[in-house]
């Protein structure tokens, strides 16, 4: 009778461990086969090959060097945009040429990022207090005063719409530079850009002083010598220049000054010129000096581009006639 009970227990042992796997086999078998669901908690992975996001225009950060306040500033890429285009082209101009304005902008930043990153760690100088580069919002609201908020909504909404909008040349930002009008583009970086040839803009003609002619007497042409460490003598300011040595498009190259060789680049700096495309005459002891155009004649004419948009070119024919073989990508 003891056996039969030892027999007895040991087959229902037998059963309670087979007939869970057993039942367990016919489910599977008759609802077929399913993966078990996460825990709730779990959150899936994302693919190891996912891009990461572009940092938004209010979150990437353009470091550049307060020149007034001798330090270096943190701003947004719409801050710096949007600044930099107010202290270009007055708010009042054409839609398009504002547009073309606010993307070279934006690429000339990130050019100076890739190639000519300062000492400090800024991408590029600016000085907002002399209107310079680029105004920051408190330069802005002394600026525009009462019309603050009516300015920077039209201009704010003008640069959104290109803000994520960069020119590129052999899949780099390109060097787009930019200036008030001048009678075509010359190189002034040292280096040959085949982007920045000279181009037609006549209508640069028509800009407010495309002529102006600036007199400075012996005494003070001599002192801007000093600062080029040329000495001049002032009995004889008559001899002081020499021949000029001119580009295709009429801008200075070099010209002999008191003996030496001078880059129309570096006497323009030294006297304040609007441009290097400049002719000098003495007479009675005062020299003048009358330029064409306004600034250094490379890239975006700003008045060319609001020739252009009175015209009805869009923003984007803007930038291809002054950039030519520049793609505009987002």
């Amino acid at each position: 009778m003891k056996k039969l009970f030892l027999l007895i227990f040991a087959v229902l042992l037998v059963l309670g461990s087979t007939l869970p796997l057993a039942a367990y086999r016919v489910t599977r078998a008759v609802l077929g086969h399913t993966e078990p669901l996460p825990a709730v908690s779990s959150a899936p992975e994302l693919p190891a090959s996912q891009p990461k996001a572009l940092p938004s225009a209010d979150t990437e950060t353009f470091p550049v060097e307060d020149l007034s306040a001798g330090k270096v500033v943190q701003l947004s890429r719409r801050e710096y945009v949007l600044g930099a285009v107010a202290a270009e082209m007055p708010v009042s101009w054409p839609d398009e040429a504002l547009k073309a304005q606010a993307v070279a902008a934006h690429t000339y930043a990130l050019y100076c990022r890739d190639h000519a990153a300062l000492q400090s760690g800024a991408w590029l100088t600016v000085d907002p207090a002399r209107r310079q580069g680029c105004l920051t919002e408190p330069v802005l609201r002394s600026y525009w005063g009462t019309a603050y908020e009516q300015n920077y909504a039209r201009l704010s909404a003008i640069v959104d719409e290109v803000l994520d909008e960069v020119l590129f040349y052999d899949n780099a930002p390109a060097c787009t530079g930019y200036f008030s009008f001048s009678k075509a583009r010359e190189n002034v970086w040292g280096t040959a850009l085949p982007y920045l040839i000279p181009v037609d803009s006549n209508t640069d003609l028509s800009a407010d002083n495309y002529q102006y002619t600036a007199v400075f007497s012996a005494a003070q042409v001599q002192q801007a010598f000093s600062g080029l460490g040329i000495t001049a003598d002032l009995a004889t300011p008559e001899n002081w220049f020499g021949p000029a040595e001119q580009t295709a498009s009429g801008y200075t190259k070099s010209l002999t000054v008191c003996g030496q060789t001078v880059s129309g680049t570096a006497l323009r700096q030294a006297l304040g010129l609007r441009s290097t495309c400049f002719t000098v005459q003495y007479q009675s002891g005062n020299f003048s000096f009358t330029t064409r155009g306004y600034g250094h004649g490379v890239g975006l004419s700003q008045w060319g581009a609001k020739a252009m948009a009175e015209q009805g070119a869009s923003y984007a024919d803007i930038l291809a006639h002054y950039y030519p073989g520049t793609e505009l990508r987002e």
